[in-house]
């Protein structure tokens, strides 16, 4: 039976996020997870988490300056500094709400050795911290469509770059709508990486809508989970239509 996470970074954006994490609850989500909640108190949002009962699965670090395009900093050379202080901010968040994971954004290096060996190097700090947490680090391959020039965007790209890392705590997002633009053959690439894969998302391709529509059969897809095998969650990641609570027809396949 499929778990779903909802992520609070695009559902529910009309309201505040201790009342996201209430209506995700209501909704029949098991688990939330989130972009950019630095905004909120944290004690309000974990008030809200014990409330519900549900795990914060997860949060991203900052993409720095917005107005100029950045899209994350840790693989950015010469913003060490500025990257390692959101790190800091992430996780000191993260110990407040017992958030499980980090997610450290990259950011668009264009994807050059210097960027690879800054983007390691913030890697193994981030790791190092985590480590006292037992919290995991997660990197995301994330589409050029979307994000031209961003460090990573294949699964095969995060498996190289966490092997070379070589900590146990790093592992992968399987975010099936960048990959199906970059490379499709999802099943296979699940199937290929599951060692290094720690949570999969969802959204229709090529909208980003409702995952009811669209290039990839979600429900024949997430069918093959359990045989892979894959017990972890799967967050529902999507920019709804219309509002959440009208597109949430797509969980009844799943959830009856």
């Amino acid at each position: 039976m499929t778990k779903f996470s909802a992520n609070l970074g695009f559902l529910w954006q009309d309201i505040a996020l201790p009342d996201a994490i209430r209506a995700a609850a209501d909704a029949g989500f098991e688990a939330v997870e989130c972009h950019f909640p630095y905004d909120v108190d944290p004690i309000d949002v974990k008030a809200a988490l014990d409330q519900t009962g549900l795990p914060m699965l997860g949060l991203n670090t900052r993409v720095g300056d917005v107005e100029k395009g950045e899209f994350g900093l840790s693989a950015l050379p010469g913003r060490e500094e500025e990257a390692r202080h959101l790190i800091d901010e992430a996780f000191d968040y993260a110990t407040v709400i017992g958030c499980r994971a980090v997610h450290v954004m990259a950011g668009k290096s264009g994807g050059t050795e210097e960027a690879a060996q800054t983007f390691q190097s913030n890697l193994a700090y981030a790791a190092k911290r985590a480590a006292t947490m037992d919290v995991t680090v997660l990197i995301e391959p994330i589409n050029q469509r979307d994000a031209p020039g961003y460090h990573h965007s294949t699964i095969e790209d995060a498996r190289s770059i966490i092997n070379g890392i070589g900590y146990d705590n790093v592992k992968a997002m399987f975010d099936c709508y960048h990959l199906q633009i970059m490379q499709g053959d999802l099943l296979t690439r699940l199937k290929d990486n599951l060692d290094i894969i720690s949570h999969i998302q969802i959204a229709a391709v090529p909208d980003r809508g409702e995952p009811d529509t669209g290039e990839v059969d979600y429900r024949w897809l997430l069918s093959q989970l359990d045989d892979l095998p894959y017990d972890g969650f799967v967050g529902a990641e999507y920019k709804p239509r219309l509002d959440t609570n009208a597109g949430l027809s797509w969980l009844k396949p799943f959830t009856g």
